[in-house]
C-alpha cells in the first residue's frame, strides 16, 4: 500500500474549456453530446437531457483531450466532487465546471479509481480543497496535487472495481429496460391520440394545481420523493399528493413532465395535474402533457415560468372512453415494469454505497463482497 497524489494514478488531468458548447444547429450533423454537472448523477453520466453537438464544436471542445472509454469526469464547481465514468458508446465533450481524468492503467484500475473518488474519504478531501468566497470550486492543480489515502495494488483494485461494477452494470441494464418500456407506452399513446374523435382545450380536462414550498431546512428525510421543476430533488417523510401522479415544471425547467408512481411532494416551482373528468386517466394525462410542447411556453424571459392559462388553451386530443381505458390498462402494465426496475436499481445502488466504504477501508474482504453481490445480480 502506497500513499500517492492523485496525479500519480492518472496519465492526464485536464480542465474543460470553461464555456458551454453550442448545441448542434439546423442542418448540422450531430456527432456527440456535451456534458456538464447536471449530467453526472449518482456516479453515472446520463445523456438523456444532454445537448447534441456538431463535429466542429466537438473538435474545438476536445482540443486538450478527447474523452475515451474509462476516462473519468470530475465536477469542480456547483457542486464539487461528482464523478462519472465514460462508458462504451459514449462520445462526449466537456461542458463548463468539469475536468477530465485519464487513469494510468498500470497503477490504477479505472473502475476502482471511479469508486475511490466517490468514497467519503476522498470526497471530504476534495471539498476541503475547494475554495471561493461565493461558489466553492476546484482548480486543476489542486486536483493533480491532491494527497490521497493509500490504495491497494492494481490487481486488488481490479477485483474491487469488478465487484462494485457488477452492481452498476445491473443498474444500467435496468435503466435500458425502463427506458424501453416507456418508449413502448409513448408509441402506444401516439397511436391512440391519432385515432381521437374530438379535440378540446386542455383546461377542460385537466387542472394544474400549484405545488407547495418545502425548503430543504424543513424536510425530514423519508420515503416520499420531493419534486422540483428539474425532477426529484430530495425526500420527505410526508406527502402532499397521493400517487400516482403527474408533475409539471412551472419555474426553472419550464414544461418538464414527470411521473410519480407513489405519493409525492411537489414544491412551489411545479404544478401537479388533476384530471377533471372521470373518463380521463392520470396515465393518459401524463403522455398528453408530454406531447403538448409545454417547454416552449416560457412566459418570462428573466425567470422562466409556465403560463398556466396559456397551457390550458392548448388543444388536447381525446379518444373515446373505451380507448382511453384500453390504453390505460396497457400503460399500467408497462409502468409496473418501469417501477419494479427503478426499485431494484435503488436497492442495488444502496448496496453499492454500503459496500464501497467497507471495501475501501479493508473492513470487508473482496471475496465476501463477491458473494454478497453474486446473490443480488
Amino acid at each position: 500500500m502506497t500513499t500517492l497524489m492523485l496525479a500519480d494514478l492518472c496519465d492526464l488531468i485536464v480542465d474543460c474549456k470553461n464555456r458551454t458548447p453550442p448545441e448542434v444547429g439546423p442542418g448540422e450533423e450531430a456527432v456527440g453530446f456535451s456534458i456538464g454537472t447536471p449530467h453526472i448523477v449518482n456516479g453515472r453520466i446520463r445523456l438523456d437531457d444532454a445537448k447534441a453537438v456538431s463535429q466542429e464544436t466537438f473538435d474545438i471542445w476536445t482540443a486538450r483531450a478527447v474523452p475515451q472509454l474509462n476516462d473519468l469526469v470530475l465536477t469542480r464547481e456547483a457542486p464539487v466532487g461528482r464523478v462519472g465514468r465514460i462508458e462504451a458508446g459514449m462520445k462526449v465533450c466537456l461542458g463548463q465546471r468539469t475536468m477530465l481524468l485519464r487513469p494510468n492503467i498500470n497503477v490504477a484500475d479505472p473502475r476502482f479509481l471511479h469508486y475511490f473518488l466517490l468514497g467519503s474519504e476522498v470526497q471530504n478531501l476534495l471539498l476541503g480543497q475547494a475554495s471561493g468566497s461565493t461558489v466553492s470550486h476546484l482548480r486543476v492543480a489542486q486536483v493533480r496535487d491532491l494527497k490521497i489515502p493509500a490504495v491497494p495494488e492494481v490487481a486488488e483494485q481490479r477485483r474491487i472495481g469488478a465487484v462494485l461494477g457488477a452492481l452498476d452494470d445491473k443498474i444500467a441494464i435496468n435503466e435500458r429496460i425502463a427506458a424501453t418500456v416507456m418508449e413502448l407506452a409513448e408509441n402506444h399513446f401516439r397511436q391512440v391520440a391519432l385515432e381521437a374523435d374530438r379535440t378540446v382545450a386542455m383546461g377542460e380536462l385537466v387542472e394544474l394545481k400549484y405545488g407547495k414550498s418545502l425548503p430543504a431546512t424543513r424536510r425530514v428525510p423519508g420515503r416520499v420523493n420531493v419534486f422540483g421543476s428539474g425532477g426529484v430533488s430530495g425526500t420527505h417523510n410526508n406527502h402532499l399528493v397521493t400517487g400516482p401522479g403527474v408533475i409539471v415544471g412551472r419555474k426553472g425547467t419550464v414544461g418538464a413532465v414527470y411521473w410519480s408512481e407513489s405519493d409525492f411532494y411537489p414544491i412551489d416551482t411545479t404544478f401537479y395535474a388533476v384530471p377533471k373528468q372521470g373518463e380521463m386517466t392520470m396515465e393518459y394525462v401524463y403522455f398528453a402533457l408530454r406531447n403538448m410542447g409545454l417547454e416552449e411556453m416560457n412566459s418570462d424571459s428573466a425567470v422562466p415560468g409556465l403560463n398556466r392559462d396559456r397551457a390550458y388553451s392548448v388543444p388536447m386530443k381525446v379518444p373515446g372512453s373505451n380507448r382511453v381505458r384500453e390504453f390505460t390498462s396497457g400503460a399500467r402494465t408497462l409502468f409496473a415494469v418501469h417501477h419494479a426496475r427503478q426499485e431494484e436499481s435503488r436497492a442495488l445502488a444502496a448496496l453499492r454505497d454500503t459496500l464501497l466504504p467497507q471495501l475501501m477501508s479493508g473492513r470487508l474482504r473482496v471475496k465476501d463482497a463477491e458473494k454478497i453481490v453474486e446473490d443480488q445480480v
